[in-house]
């Protein structure tokens, strides 16, 4: 796919006598939007849209003076050495809910404000965990393929319910909690993992990840990324989970070491997985590419009209907050 062109939204242009305090700020956007997100941003905003390497590098340096504020993702950031090239930077948004790959020390160092899409694609997301969990269970992909070449299911190999297991949620945060209740409509036993146990929690409590593996059936992923939790899902939770068992990751691909699934995988140490994220995207690993007891999508989990409209609304709305004085609806 050919990379998108720079391209800049200007400002009306204004009477001389205007004050200038009343122009449109001026956004750095370094993410994909749709026609309709970017209409609506450039409604407030005088735009610089730069959602690929070149333009972004170009953007920073023509247009880097101006900038008051940045909407990016939490996969592609933003580097404090691009902070620094910013002088009149306000305000970074992450248009979702991860920022692990934005500068937060830095930024708070010269007193920018930090705000995520906290809430925006959580329904999304634990949908999306679900339709993978349904799919790699019970073998969907796999099915549709066999009836397509005129199988029939007699020659075809049974698969385990979903309903009635036990669900491991790693990670108990909005999207943790809806992944929760949606097991809870499967009747499923539910227990989870944080770094500590949430306050009034009645879900069981598992002290480690190999734990929460070793118990569940079904290991579903909402971490965040981040240097703080790479590779925590590793061979010793795959071991744990066990030949039985099936993992599912929609939070960041860096969670779950690579290698050590796709072995985990052929070996059929664990019966099968479940990926929206993965390390090294877009590029699935070779790896993974012909293992039959997969299914993958290309991180789509936190997409749908529903929620990029829900995302860029949180977000115009915390920067009219924001430039207006007043605090943020989504800090982080």
């Amino acid at each position: 796919m050919l990379a998108e062109p720079l391209l800049h939204f200007p400002a009306l242009q204004c009477p001389a006598n205007q004050r200038v305090e009343s122009m449109k700020p001026t956004l750095l956007v370094l993410i994909h939007l749709n026609d309709a997100s970017r209409a609506s941003v450039a409604a407030a905003y005088d735009v610089i849209y730069a959602p690929d390497p070149d333009s972004r590098a170009e953007a920073v340096a023509a247009h880097g003076a101006t900038v008051r504020a940045v909407l990016t993702n939490g996969t592609t950031g933003l580097t404090p050495a691009e902070v620094d090239r910013l002088p009149k930077l306000e305000l970074i948004s992450a248009l979702g809910a991860g920022y692990e790959n934005l500068p937060l020390d830095h930024a708070r160092a010269r007193n920018i404000v930090l705000v995520n899409g906290a809430g925006t694609n959580d329904n999304c997301v634990a949908d999306h965990a679900f339709a993978l969990l349904l799919a790699v269970v019970r073998d969907v992909p796999q099915l549709d393929q066999a009836t397509r070449e005129g199988a029939w299911r007699d020659t075809l190999p049974m698969r385990p319910n979903v309903s009635g297991k036990r669900l491991g949620i790693l990670g108990l945060g909005n999207i943790g909690q809806k992944m929760a209740r949606r097991g809870a409509g499967f009747d499923m036993e539910l227990g989870y993992h944080n770094r500590k146990p949430r306050e009034g929690e009645s879900m069981r409590y598992f002290e480690s990840v190999t734990a929460l593996a070793q118990w569940c059936d079904f290991l579903l992923i909402a971490t965040p990324g981040g240097p703080g939790t790479k590779h925590l899902v590793d061979k010793a939770v795959l071991d744990a989970l066990g030949p039985d068992g099936f993992v599912v990751n929609v939070s960041r691909g860096s969670v779950v070491d690579t290698e050590a699934l796709a072995a985990a995988l052929r070996a059929g140490t664990i019966a099968g997985a479940g990926l929206d994220v993965y390390e090294g995207e877009p590029h699935l690993p070779a790896s993974l590419l012909e293992l039959r007891n997969l299914v993958v999508t290309p991180h789509v989990g936190g997409r749908s009209p529903e929620a990029i409209t829900a995302s860029v609304q949180n977000f115009i709305a915390n920067a009219t907050r924001h430039f207006a004085g007043e605090p943020v609806l989504t800090p982080i």
